[in-house]
């Protein structure tokens, strides 16, 4: 159909003409509200958005010569990071002469993922990084969430 003779027929019916395929001979035309088009596309998109989650990744750092209370309290702050659906990048700080012991850190390392293997998975396995000893973990489950619909809230009521 001639460019002017679709125009018109858009014009008549209320609609615009919006090129969908150039490449083709002769190309394809589309009759379609534009404004409503791109209104319901923003809204797949914010929809999709909101569906998605982000992922944030946690640091918890350790020292060499840390007491076992510590370490129990920092486990435990691990956990509830995974629990809730993060990454945790857990590190163990070397100052002045302490690098020469990187055993101690790399023992250290092991052992929380070794507590920790029902929660979470080790991503990044124990490697030095400047002065620094880091492993990345990840929760082993994703978070279940539950959701409840107002349909079964009203038959309840």
């Amino acid at each position: 159909m001639p460019v002017a003779k679709a125009l018109g027929l858009a014009r008549e019916r209320g609609y615009d003409l919006v090129e969908v395929a150039r490449q083709i001979d002769p190309p394809v035309c589309r009759l379609l509200d534009y404004g409503k088009f791109k209104y319901e596309q923003t809204k797949k998109e914010h929809e999709a958005r909101k569906k998605q989650k982000s992922v944030f990744l946690r640091e918890v750092r350790f020292r060499p010569k840390i007491g076992k209370h510590d370490i129990e309290f920092k486990m435990r702050i691990i956990k509830k990071l995974l629990a809730e659906g993060d990454k945790v990048k857990v590190s163990v700080l070397f100052r002045g002469r302490e690098i020469t012991h990187q055993d101690l850190g790399k023992e250290m390392l092991d052992n929380v993922a070794s507590e920790l293997r029902e929660v979470a998975k080790v991503e990044k396995a124990p490697e030095m990084d400047a002065r620094r000893m880091i492993m990345i973990l990840t929760p082993a489950k994703q978070p279940k969430v539950e959701k409840r619909s107002d349909d079964a809230q009203v038959e309840d009521s």
